[in-house]
């Protein structure tokens, strides 16, 4: 059984303000969701994301690519 199984309604998608180097939980919850790679990461596993576009990342390699997508 995978912890973020959503269907067994125990794990809900928390939703994150993204500052420098922090990040403040705005709604409760157990993960957040790589806008990349559409994974779930856990928040005590979130290292990566960025405050210009509120979003998470599930590694640096995801980061990097949105940020050629975004230089581009």
């Amino acid at each position: 059984m995978n912890r973020f199984d959503k269907s067994l309604g125990h794990n809900k998608e928390a939703k994150i303000k993204y500052m420098d180097g922090e990040f403040r939980i705005t709604s409760q919850g157990d993960f957040v969701t790589c806008a990349i790679t559409s994974k779930p990461i856990a928040l005590e596993q979130l290292k990566y994301w960025s405050v210009e576009l509120q979003e998470p990342y599930v590694d640096a390699e995801a980061a990097f690519e949105r940020h050629k997508q975004v230089k581009t």
